[in-house]
C-alpha cells in the first residue's frame, strides 16, 4: 500500500459519508449525492492501484484495510459504526464499482436499520458479516467493561466529557486546530444517554440537578436540538450533524473581544454591530475546518436569522433555511430566557411559553415552536428550578432581544 492509496480511501470514505448526510438531509436524488457519489468512486479507483479489488472489515468499533486499522476520524468513525449498526462486517469493493452502485449503497446506509433486513450486495460491491471469537476471560471482561460503560441518564454523562468542550473551545480562542472530533464524542455521548432511558425526553431532567457553571450554552442548545430532532424521529448520522451543528452554533462569538461577551449593561451601536458578526464569522471559520459537517456551517450561518428573515445576517428575500437552523434559533431563544441575566431573573415556563407563541411565525417557526413547548411542557418543573448561569451580553434598548446575541 503507497501513501497516496491511502489518502485515496480516506477520502472515499469521506465523500461516501458526506453522500449519506445529504441523503438524510434532502434525499437520495439530490444533486451534491451524484457528485459525491461520482467523486467516491475516482477515488476508490485511485485507492485500488494495480489490485483488483479491497476488502475492509469492521473489528470492534475499528475499520480495518490492508490489515491495519484506519486512523480515527469522524468519517472513519461514522463509516464504521453505519456498517456496524446494519451487520455488516466485511464490505468488499471491486475495481469496477460505479456511481449508481455507490447510490444504492448511500440507499441502504441513510436508511434506518431494521432487524429483518435484507442486505444485497451488487455486482461489485459485497456485504459480509465477520465474526471475531474472543477468549472465554476476555468475553467476560468485556460484558464487565460495557456494563461500567452504560449511562443511564444524562446525569451519568462523565464531568470530564463535558469539560473537555470547555477546553476545546480554549483552544479554538487561541487560534489552534478545532478538535471537531472531540466534539463528536461529546455529542454521541448525549445521543447514548437519549437512547438509553424509556423517553428520551425525560432524559433531559436530570441535567437540571447538576452545577449550572458545568454546561455552557451551546451544549445547552444541543441537547435542546436532540430532543427536538428525536421527536421528529430523526436518527442516525444526520441526529448525529444536528448535535454538532447546535455545540458549534456560536464558535463565531471567538471573534468577539471577552469585555463585549461579559458587559453586564447594554451594548452600545458600535459593540452590537461586532455581536452581528459572529454568524458569518463562524461559518467562515467552521467551512475553513476540516472534518466539520456542513450542516454545522449553514447553522452557524443561519440561527439569528429568524423565521421571517429579519435578523441578521441580512440574506436576499426567498432565502430557505435549513430545518436545522430553525430548530437552534427556536432551542437558542428558550435557553436565553430560561436563564437568569443581570437585569432580571429567569423566566418561568409559563412566560416563556407565551412569549414564544407569541412570536411563533414572525421570529420562530411556528410548527417547530409548538413542537419544541409540547416536550418542553413535560418537563416544566425541572426548567422552572434552573441554577442561575453566568451573564451575557444585552443589546441595544433599541434592539429587541430575540435570544442570545
Amino acid at each position: 500500500m503507497h501513501p497516496e492509496q491511502a489518502t485515496s480511501l480516506y477520502a472515499f470514505i469521506r465523500q461516501l459519508t458526506t453522500a449519506v448526510s445529504t441523503a438524510l438531509l434532502y434525499s437520495l436524488d439530490h444533486e451534491q449525492v451524484q457528485r459525491l457519489c461520482a467523486g467516491a468512486a475516482q477515488n476508490l479507483a485511485l485507492a485500488l492501484g494495480d489490485e483488483p479489488g479491497l476488502s475492509l472489515l469492521v473489528i470492534d468499533d475499528e475499520l480495518v484495510a490492508w490489515d491495519r486499522p484506519l486512523e480515527t476520524s469522524m468519517y472513519v468513525n461514522r463509516f464504521c459504526q453505519a456498517l456496524k449498526i446494519r451487520g455488516i462486517g466485511h464490505l468488499r469493493l471491486l475495481r469496477e464499482v460505479t456511481p449508481q452502485e455507490l447510490r444504492q449503497m448511500v440507499r441502504l446506509l441513510s436508511k434506518p436499520p431494521l432487524p429483518n433486513d435484507e442486505i444485497r450486495s451488487s455486482e461489485h460491491i459485497r456485504f459480509g458479516r465477520v465474526e471475531v471469537r474472543q477468549s472465554e476471560d476476555s468475553s467476560e471482561a468485556s460484558a464487565e467493561d460495557a456494563g461500567h460503560r452504560k449511562i443511564r441518564s444524562l446525569a451519568d454523562v462523565p464531568l470530564e466529557e463535558l469539560s473537555t468542550f470547555m477546553e476545546i473551545y480554549e483552544e479554538a480562542r487561541g487560534n489552534k486546530k478545532l478538535n471537531v472530533s472531540g466534539i463528536s464524542e461529546i455529542v454521541g455521548c448525549f445521543i447514548n444517554a437519549f437512547k438509553q432511558v424509556a423517553d428520551p425526553i425525560l432524559a433531559l431532567a436530570p441535567l437540571r440537578a447538576l452545577d449550572e457553571y458545568t454546561f455552557t450554552h451551546s451544549t445547552n442548545v444541543c441537547i435542546l436540538n436532540l430532543a427536538q430532532a428525536m421527536s421528529l424521529g430523526i436518527d442516525g448520522a444526520l441526529l448525529h450533524d444536528i448535535g454538532i451543528a447546535a455545540m458549534l452554533h456560536d464558535i463565531g462569538k471567538l471573534y468577539v473581544p471577552e469585555e463585549i461577551l461579559t458587559k453586564p449593561g447594554k451594548l452600545d451601536d458600535s459593540e452590537w454591530d461586532m455581536i452581528k458578526q459572529h454568524p458569518l464569522r463562524g461559518a467562515q471559520r467552521l467551512l475553513d475546518t476540516p472534518g466539520v459537517p456542513r450542516l454545522a456551517v449553514v447553522t452557524a450561518y443561519e440561527h439569528h436569522l429568524k423565521f421571517n428573515l429579519t435578523g441578521y445576517p441580512r440574506v436576499q428575500e426567498g432565502w430557505q433555511q435549513n430545518l436545522c437552523s430553525q430548530m437552534t434559533t427556536i432551542s437558542d431563544f428558550f435557553d436565553a430566557l430560561r436563564t437568569k441575566r443581570s437585569y432580571r431573573e429567569a423566566m418561568e415556563f409559563a412566560n416563556i411559553s407565551a412569549i414564544m407563541l407569541d412570536l411563533s411565525g414572525t421570529d420562530l417557526h411556528p410548527l417547530l415552536t409548538r413542537n419544541f413547548l409540547q416536550i418542553i411542557s413535560r418537563l416544566s418543573d425541572a426548567v422552572s428550578s434552573a441554577s442561575p448561569k453566568p451573564d451575557t451580553p444585552t443589546p441595544p434598548s433599541s434592539t429587541p432581544e430575540q435570544g442570545t446575541p
